[in-house]
């Protein structure tokens, strides 16, 4: 499927997905698919950075390549590695054979047969539905000298292997990182992307996005659901909820035949919105009946 030729195009393929898009986040993403660039999301965990890159992928109709991050990742692990036990078996089997032709196995064991590609070498390589979306999540979880490795991948579309030489992308792959801020990630990667801030919805917004991606929630259900998660996000948490929680939340309560939010049904469902032990004691009894009493004396009828 072609690009989008307009932000409310994009607007619309990811509505199709499921995803609902504002109009800045729409903005930087046209941009960053148009003019070939890399798109940086940098938010809270649960705000809908990956989603994103998923929604881009299916709409799309192109290959979704993730590489999750975490510390001490390297090359090895993100662009490619030799299949060291299969080349151990060849040169037996050509030793076994007395094949003496050092020169002929050493390329053919440093060859493409021998190679194991990783997500950053796979995104360089052509597909028939045009160039796949490479997903590199949760980059501030690595550490510098990966973000300095990435600097050549993100700049020429292209990585190095030294027995083979530079290996180009034909089209550039659609990149996505994303970051939760856990570490400020280097200034000379974000200078080649394109950047946003993914916030927490309004409330009209998730709303939306409760509709898209949980359509069988009646509308006063969802309109709690919202408005209680909404709430939570302006006390003194150790972890705010984000829009995965609160999607969690509602189809949790919609397996529970819940048509109201209660004290007791908070209490009994607080695990699919908050995920730590001093949250969860903190929001237990009278506090939770404040909220919703709160809740529902501001909440303004849909």
């Amino acid at each position: 499927m072609h690009k989008p030729t307009s932000i409310a195009a994009l607007q619309s393929l990811l509505a199709a997905q499921r995803y609902v898009c504002d109009r800045a986040l729409g903005t930087v993403a046209y941009l960053a698919l148009t003019l070939g660039r890399p798109l940086f999301l940098e938010g809270e965990p649960g705000t809908g950075k990956t989603e994103i890159a998923k929604a881009l992928a299916r709409g799309l109709n192109r290959r979704l390549i993730r590489l999750q991050c975490y510390e001490g990742l390297d090359a090895a692990s993100a662009v490619y590695e030799w299949n060291f036990p299969a080349q151990m078996i060849a040169i037996r089997t050509a030793e076994a054979e007395g094949n003496a032709d050092r020169d002929s196995l050493q390329r053919e064991l440093f060859g493409p047969d021998f190679l194991i590609e990783r997500p950053l070498l796979q995104a360089m390589r052509p597909d028939e539905h045009g160039a796949p979306v490479l997903l590199i999540d949760e980059i501030d979880r690595t550490d510098e000298p990966f973000e300095a490795f990435l600097l050549e991948a993100l700049s020429d579309y292209q990585v190095t292997i030294p027995e083979l030489g530079p290996i180009v992308a034909p089209e550039p792959p659609i990149v996505v990182l994303t970051s939760n801020r856990t570490r400020e990630v280097h200034d000379a990667l974000k200078r080649r992307c394109l950047y946003h801030w993914v916030d927490y919805p309004g409330f009209d917004r998730e709303i939306d996005i409760l509709h898209a991606r949980v359509p069988e929630a009646a509308e006063a259900l969802s309109r709690e659901v919202v408005g209680f998660v909404q709430r939570l996000r302006t006390e003194d948490l150790f972890k705010k909820p984000g829009v995965a929680e609160t999607i969690d939340w509602a189809k949790c309560l919609l397996a529970l035949d819940v048509i109201a939010l209660s004290p007791q049904v908070i209490a009994d469902t607080l695990g699919a919105i908050l995920k730590y032990q001093d949250d969860i004691q903190r929001l237990q009894g009278a506090e939770t009946s404040r909220i919703l009493d709160d809740l529902r004396a501001n909440l303004t009828p849909g």
